[in-house]
């Protein structure tokens, strides 16, 4: 492959890591945020209705804990919010897609990120591959001039 061959392959997945990024942050951020005002709501409707806690409404609240920690929020902080889908962290799951390392803690939990996530794969890896493959014949190419002209160099011809 040519250089500029591989330099438009590399653009095209970079812009495509970006797009990925883009649209799984808007796929899951508003789920997790939504969820995460839905447990701090049940937390403070818990805190002011019930002075003496009840089996039932513990139960109501561990749900609503275990529904939020499903979507990814993080129970252990206070009401401060930070989303597991900022850009970076979409960038950097969306390489893991695509190299298939599937390395990281977040995943898409909405219907529309997981449809998204296959599909998303089933065009980014191959053309990951096709970046890789053209890498690799430039750095082939390279180590073999390299090599030759220590040949050249090193060793006499008689």
């Amino acid at each position: 492959m040519r250089c500029t061959t591989v330099l438009a392959i590399l653009t095209g997945v970079l812009l495509y890591l970006v797009l990925g990024a883009v649209v799984f942050r808007a796929l899951e951020a508003p789920r997790e945020e939504g969820v995460h005002v839905m447990l701090q709501h049940a937390l403070q409707d818990f805190l002011v209705n019930f002075t003496c806690v009840d089996k039932d409404n513990l139960q109501s609240l561990v749900e609503d804990v275990v529904e939020a920690v499903g979507a990814g929020v993080d129970t252990s902080s206070n009401s401060t919010f930070v989303s597991q889908w900022d850009l970076a962290s979409a960038f950097f799951f969306s390489g893991t897609i695509i190299t298939t390392i599937g390395f990281g803690n977040i995943s898409p939990k909405t219907e529309g990120g997981q449809l998204f996530c296959i599909f998303y794969a089933l065009v980014g890896i191959p053309l990951f591959g096709i970046l890789l493959a053209g890498v690799g014949d430039h750095l082939g190419t390279a180590l073999r001039k390299t090599v030759a002209k220590i040949e050249t160099l090193f060793l006499v011809r008689p």
